[in-house]
């Protein structure tokens, strides 16, 4: 890849927006391996830097490991060097880990993220010792990620365990930073040095990430870039280069869909008032089964948005299209929709929701 310069002293290697990929199903809940392909396809052809296979957004948690390895040999196969892959190879145990890392090596790859170990909840110091060090080790041809989210794992790799990590192996030079925590960040900066990538997990925080210097994140993972991959490419890289007129002007386009990757509403019970919290991927998966674009059902236990949660959804697939469509254009023309007609005939969400 050449790097991505935002001036004459810092060098981005993993600068860029990356997708976080959606895995399609088809309806009865098995992979469906030619929409993944046109997926594929039409992320390199909209310019990402690269394609994160069976991340959390890839519903890594219910693909069996037969499964895992055959979504990133063929998204590496589809990509045939137009872009990086990166394989998501995590798990909450070693062992299956270097087994991943070690398939996606073979067929190869030379980057993977490695999330937290979920619900087993190791200390920072055992996830420095005994799951990234060992596996950055085993392989240091491979570019390796750490993937820190403790909302959904439990557990956190700490910016200092982070920095010894990357202070002795030269494989592990990026991170993908979903904490949420702006303070976590710029220590993570502050004991990585400057010569070390921070990538945003999190849509909506990117453009802070980005442009906040105690951070200086150099790109974004991203679930939006599913159905807005040019767009968000395009944001990413005028803050890298400076364009913030462009930058602002792209961040207030995609921020309706940034706002999306976790829909939560208040619905009503016999027991009083809940919330009903639908999150990443169902939101977007949703959205994709609307416009048109390969996505299927989520496998259980992930199931269907409420109605009200639709609604949202379908309120900002409408808002982009009316306010911003070039932002949905390439969807639109890539995959042979008809916008207007499918974000108003209820029959494309039929189904979508639970009754």
């Amino acid at each position: 890849m050449s790097p991505i310069r935002r001036d004459e002293t810092k060098v981005y290697m993993f600068g860029g927006c990356y997708t976080a990929l959606i895995t399609p199903m088809t309806k009865d809940r098995k992979v469906d391996y030619e929409g993944l392909k046109s997926l594929v396809e039409f992320q390199a052809e909209e310019g990402v830097r690269g394609i994160l296979a069976v991340g959390t957004t890839g519903e890594s948690p219910t693909l069996d490991w037969e499964e895992h390895n055959r979504v990133i040999e063929k998204v590496h196969e589809q990509i045939n060097g137009r872009c990086l892959t990166i394989g998501g190879t995590g798990s909450n145990s070693t062992w299956e880990s270097i087994k991943g890392t070690e398939h996606a090596f073979d067929f190869g790859v030379r980057c993977v993220l490695l999330v937290d170990p979920y619900y087993n909840g190791p200390s920072s110091l055992e996830i420095r010792r005994e799951y990234i060090e060992p596996i950055a080790r085993k392989f240091p041809e491979v570019q390796v990620i750490p993937y820190v989210i403790p909302g959904r794992t439990g557990t956190q790799l700490l910016p200092q365990d982070l920095a010894i990590l990357h202070s002795q192996l030269p494989n592990v030079n990026a991170v993908k930073e979903a904490t949420g925590n702006l303070d976590n960040m710029k220590f993570t900066r502050k004991f990585c040095g400057e010569k070390f990538d921070i990538l945003s997990g999190d849509d909506d925080k990117t453009h802070a990430m980005m442009t906040t210097p105690e951070i200086g994140a150099s790109g974004v993972i991203s679930v939006a870039s599913n159905v807005a991959p040019g767009p968000t490419q395009g944001f990413v890289k005028s803050i890298l280069e400076g364009q913030s007129h462009e930058a602002e002007r792209l961040h207030k386009a995609l921020k309706p869909l940034f706002s999306v990757v976790t829909v939560s509403t208040q619905e009503e019970t016999p027991y009083g008032m809940v919330t009903c919290k639908a999150r990443n991927p169902l939101p977007y998966k949703t959205l994709m089964n609307v416009l048109g674009v390969p996505a299927g059902p989520c496998r259980p236990p992930l199931g269907k948005m409420s109605r009200k949660g639709l609604d949202a959804v379908l309120n900002v697939a409408r808002t982009v299209y009316e306010t911003t469509p070039e932002i949905l254009k390439p969807v639109e023309d890539f995959f042979d929709l008809d916008l207007s007609k499918r974000l108003y005939n209820e029959k494309n969400w039929r189904g979508l929701a639970y009754d």
